[in-house]
């Protein structure tokens, strides 16, 4: 409903391979540490966003998406639904290509936005499930 077959294809092969993944943290029991994890055996840079700026997988942390030094192609989410938002809205800002909000974060006026500003976005799917289903 919230990302077509179309769109998730065009994320994981055409939008780049830097991902931001806003929540991800050096904690081994989240979703986002293992995600990434996955993303990164699938080529992807990952770039890990969470207010400690802790280094996970090898790759620097930032505090935020606007402290980034480089461009971002993907907005990987794993916040809150009711953070989600403005993480989106983060997203556009920085010029990101996408956003994609895992399973579970669902906030359809972010999507609407994300949508009008001209990103392709995703919503309440996650990518290291659907990046091993790609021919």
């Amino acid at each position: 409903m919230y990302g077509d077959e179309a769109t998730i294809r065009r994320i994981l092969t055409e939008l780049g391979d830097t991902w931001a993944v806003v929540g991800l943290s050096d904690n081994r029991s989240r979703a986002a540490y293992r995600v990434a994890q996955v993303l990164q055996r699938f080529g992807k840079r990952i770039v890990p966003v969470h207010p400690k700026a802790e280094t996970v997988h090898g790759e620097r942390g930032y505090a935020s998406l606007a402290d980034i030094p480089f461009p971002v192609d993907v907005v990987d989410v794993f916040v809150n639904s009711s953070l989600a938002g403005a993480v989106a809205d983060e997203a556009v800002a920085k010029g990101a290509g996408a956003v994609w909000f895992q399973l579970g974060v669902v906030d359809e006026f972010a999507y609407a936005r994300t949508r009008a500003a001209g990103l392709d976005m995703v919503m309440d799917r996650c990518p290291a499930i659907e990046i091993p289903l790609l021919p």
